[in-house]
């Protein structure tokens, strides 16, 4: 039996409390820092500034590589299903093609899960991880059930290029030489532009065609953003303490899934992958 045949899937929705304990948790960390300033130099204390006000990785790389990351989540593909001039063969293609890397998606998922239980020191990367996991069955069956609606036939989709090498991407990253850091900041890329991809969707002053409101709702609510943000929160702890080597990697890789991505929104619409 695989290791992805072991896990229990349970069907839980993305918990927004996570987000909460989280802002708990800073407004604790900012009580301490308030009262344990009266007892430290000026020096000390604008050290500690500086530390705070230091941006993480992720924060850099968004910075560095933000029209990149742009050109994934603002794709003019995402545009026209924000302001309703999709062209519904294009959406049927995504659809298509998006269940088949959902497909693929599911045992890239479980390699995260095991190197979380293996190399991570934190239990709690196991519980985020798994509870993302959780709802990949609800996301097949979602998948099979527009299918239905849209009279696109799943068994009869033949991966494209792109996809195609998405696929491959996410197989070679299941591989044991890849560190955990580099493999999670991936999983965390791939989660997070379709998160924020849709959630730009439903922003005020969308016109979205009412048959794919469900569609942006179902990556673009507020849970989901929560689940992201707590991957975002792995990824940064494990760079804070990786080697400068394990940085760039995982910096390079996070490049490729967002290119990855823009690839794949191409296809949606039409465009012919290189």
């Amino acid at each position: 039996m695989s290791h992805l045949a072991e896990i229990t899937w349970l069907h839980l929705s993305y918990d927004t409390t996570s987000a909460l304990h989280i802002h708990d948790v800073h407004s604790v960390a900012t009580l301490i820092t308030n009262s344990c300033s009266d007892g430290v130099s000026e020096n000390q204390k604008q050290n500690m500034e500086e530390q705070t006000a230091k941006p993480t990785v992720t924060e850099t790389w968004l910075r560095k590589h933000r029209l990149q990351y742009n050109g994934a989540t603002r794709h003019p593909f995402i545009l026209s299903i924000r302001d309703g001039s999709v062209n519904f063969s294009s959406f049927k293609r995504w659809l298509g093609q998006d269940y088949i890397f959902v497909r693929s998606f599911v045992p890239f998922a479980a390699s995260i899960l095991m190197k979380s239980c293996k190399e991570s020191s934190e239990e709690s990367d196991m519980e985020v991880i798994l509870g993302g996991m959780a709802s990949l069955n609800d996301e097949i069956n979602w998948f099979k059930n527009e299918a239905s609606k849209f009279h696109v036939s799943l068994t009869s989709v033949v991966p494209q290029n792109a996809n195609v090498k998405y696929c491959k991407f996410l197989e070679s990253l299941m591989s044991p030489e890849i560190e955990y850091p580099v493999a999670i900041t991936a999983f965390w890329a791939i989660e997070v532009v379709y998160q924020e991809s849709f959630a730009h969707c439903l922003e005020e002053g969308n016109s979205i065609p009412q048959e794919l409101q469900e569609t942006c709702e179902r990556w673009g609510n507020a849970g989901f953003g929560a689940y992201c943000r707590l991957l975002r929160d792995i990824v940064d702890r494990c760079l804070q303490k990786a080697s400068p080597e394990v940085v760039s990697k995982a910096e390079v890789l996070f490049l490729s899934v967002v290119e990855h991505e823009v690839e794949f929104w191409n296809m949606s619409v039409g465009e012919a992958s290189m």
